[in-house]
């Protein structure tokens, strides 16, 4: 009987354990997953790539307008020697007509001297 109680007993000390509820152990909270860690690199890599894009814009802008200032500069230049260089040419051409005017009244008026001259042994 002693053996009886203590099987009994036995019993239900394994039923009881074997029905209990365990007690779990906490879970620790999940790190951030490998593809969340990706978005972000991802992310801070587009804006990066925007910052670096937006910057280069900026430059070229600032390199174009420097550029059409320079094109525009020189435009002026150019065009103020072309004047120059018209006036040097039309005064050269005056001074040269001036002469040849001379020359040529110079010329006309030996011409005349000359006649006169071929005329007056003849009287």
């Amino acid at each position: 009987m002693k053996k009886s109680i203590l099987l009994a007993s036995l019993l239900a000390a394994i039923a009881l354990t074997a029905c209990g509820k365990k007690e779990e152990m906490p879970v620790a909270p999940a790190a951030p997953s490998a593809m969340d860690a990706a978005k972000e690199g991802a992310a801070a890599t587009m804006d990066a790539a925007k910052e670096g894009a937006a910057a280069t814009m900026d430059a070229a802008k600032d390199s174009a307008a420097a550029t059409t200032e320079a094109a525009k500069d020189s435009a002026a230049a150019t065009t103020e020697a072309a004047k120059d260089s018209a006036a040097a040419t039309m005064d050269a051409a005056k001074e040269a007509a001036d002469k040849a005017a001379e020359a040529a009244k110079m010329a006309a008026d030996q011409a005349a001297e000359a006649a006169k001259g071929a005329v007056k042994p003849a009287q």
